[in-house]
C-alpha cells in the first residue's frame, strides 16, 4: 500500500531535558554542540525536534522544503541532517541525491524521517544513501540516541581523515627530503665507482657497488612513491588531443641506449593512419616511460622488445610486448596493487619497488581508457593500453 503523508499534530513546546528528567535510556548530553539541519514540510515537527536537541546544545537550522535547506547548505554546511522523505515539490529522495553528488556534503550524514514505518521506504532511504531512519511520532530517547551516535561516527571519521591527511603531509615532507638527498648519495657512490675501477681493489669494487647498488634502489622507492602519492591527490587530468605513435616512438628513441646496454632490441611498428588519441601529455608519457622500462628492466639480454600501436573502432591501442620471465597467475592477482612484489626479478640488478603498474593503472583509468596484460610464465608479457579517439 503506497505511503501517504500525514499531517503533525500540533504539539505544546516541549522544556528542554535536563538529567534529572530525560527519558529512561537516554544518552548524556556532554557530546560538542552540533549544527543540525532539520528538512520537514511540518513546522511541529522542527519546532519538537528544536525543542529535544536545540536543549541539548545543538545548533537547529530549520528547513520546510528542499531547495531551502540546499541553499542554507550553500551558506553553510551542516554536521547533520535530519530529512523527511515525503515532502511537495523536492521529495527527501531527491535533496538526498543532490547533496550525496556535491563532493563538500557527500560525507554528511543523512537521517531520514517518515511517519510510514514502510520497509520498502526504509530500504530505499537507506540505498538513497541515508545513514539511518526514524519514524514519526518521534520518541525522545531514540532521536537523541540516534543522533548522537551519527554525530559521534561523523566526529571519528573526520579525527581519522585528519589524522591520515596529517600522515600524508609528513611522509610527503620526509619523502622529499630523502629525495633529496639520496640523489647526492647516489651520484657520489657513481664518482666513487668511477675512481675505484682505476685502483682495480676487488673488495673496494664490491663495497662500492653495494653503495650504489642500494642507494639507487632507495632513490627509485622514494620517486615512485611521490609519484603513487601525487596520482592519489594532486593528480589533475588536462585531456587534449595526442599523437599516440609518436608519443610512444620518442620514448621508445629515450630507451634504445639502455636497451642496447643490455645487448636488447627495441622494435617498433607505427601505422601510417591518424593514431591521435584524447590524453592527458604527462600522464601518458609517465605511462609509456614506467611500462618501457620495465621491459628494458626483466628482459634478459639478446632479446627484443616491440612497441606497436594499431587503429580500432572508437579507440588506439598501444602494446608493449617483451619477451621476459612473464607473469604467474600469483602475479596476475597483484601486479596493480600498491607495493605488490611479482616474481620476476630485474636482470641487471635494477631497482624495483612494486609501486609503478599501481601508478600506470591509475593514469590510464583517469584517461578514461582500459590497461590490461596478457602473459603466461617465461613466454614474455603484453601489456595493452586502449585510449579514445577524438569524436569529431
Amino acid at each position: 500500500m503506497p505511503a501517504t503523508k500525514t499531517t503533525a499534530t500540533p504539539m505544546k513546546p516541549v522544556s528542554p531535558p535536563s538529567a534529572a528528567n530525560m527519558p529512561d535510556g537516554a544518552p548524556s548530553p556532554k557530546l560538542a554542540s552540533a549544527r543540525i539541519l532539520v528538512v520537514d514540510d511540518q513546522p511541529a515537527n522542527i519546532q519538537m525536534i528544536g525543542a529535544v536537541l536545540g536543549g541539548l546544545g545543538h545548533e537547529i537550522i530549520p528547513a520546510a522544503d528542499g531547495a531551502t535547506a540546499l541553499k542554507r547548505m550553500a551558506i553553510r554546511p551542516p554536521d547533520i541532517i535530519l530529512l523527511d522523505v515525503l515532502m511537495p515539490r523536492m521529495d527527501g529522495y531527491e535533496v538526498c541525491r543532490q547533496v550525496k553528488e556535491n563532493p563538500e556534503w557527500k560525507d554528511i550524514p543523512i537521517i531520514f524521517l517518515s511517519a510510514a514505518d514502510d520497509k520498502d521506504l526504509i530500504v530505499r532511504a537507506l540505498n538513497a544513501g541515508g545513514v539511518d531512519y526514524i519514524t514519526k511520532p518521534f520518541n525522545h530517547a531514540e532521536l537523541i540516541s540516534r543522533v548522537h551516535t551519527q554525530f559521534s561516527l561523523k566526529i571519528a571519521r573526520d579525527r581519522l581523515k585528519q589524522l591520515a591527511e596529517d600522515k600524508d603531509e609528513l611522509l610527503g615532507i620526509l619523502a622529499h627530503d630523502m629525495k633529496n638527498h639520496l640523489g647526492g648519495m647516489n651520484m657520489s657512490a657513481v664518482l666513487l665507482c668511477e675512481q675505484i675501477e682505476q685502483i682495480q681493489n676487488e673488495r673496494l669494487t664490491r663495497l662500492s657497488e653495494n653503495i650504489l647498488y642500494s642507494s639507487a634502489q632507495m632513490l627509485s622507492f622514494v620517486k615512485e612513491f611521490l609519484a603513487n602519492t601525487a596520482s592519489d591527490s594532486a593528480f589533475v587530468v588536462q585531456p587534449g588531443v595526442v599523437n599516440f605513435a609518436e608519443m610512444a616512438g620518442n620514448v621508445a628513441r629515450q630507451y634504445q641506449e639502455a636497451a642496447a646496454g643490455k645487448s636488447l632490441k627495441i622494435q617498433t611498428f607505427f601505422p601510417l593512419e591518424d593514431t591521435t588519441v584524447i590524453a592527458d601529455v604527462s600522464a601518458l608519457n609517465q605511462v609509456l616511460d614506467n611500462l618501457l622500462s620495465n621491459a628494458v628492466k626483466f628482459s634478459p639480454p639478446d632479446r627484443k622488445i616491440h612497441v606497436s600501436v594499431i587503429l580500432a573502432d572508437g579507440h588506439v591501442e598501444c602494446a608493449i610486448k617483451d619477451e621476459g620471465p612473464g607473469f604467474t597467475p600469483e602475479d596476475k592477482t597483484k601486479m596493480f596493487k600498491r607495493y605488490g612484489r611479482l616474481s620476476a626479478r630485474p636482470t641487471a640488478g635494477e631497482p624495483s619497488t612494486g609501486l609503478g603498474l599501481s601508478i600506470v593503472r591509475k593514469l590510464v583509468l583517469a584517461m578514461n581508457g582500459e590497461l590490461s596484460c596478457q602473459s603466461e610464465p617465461g613466454q614474455g608479457a603484453t601489456f595493452t593500453i586502449k585510449l579514445p579517439r577524438p569524436t569529431n
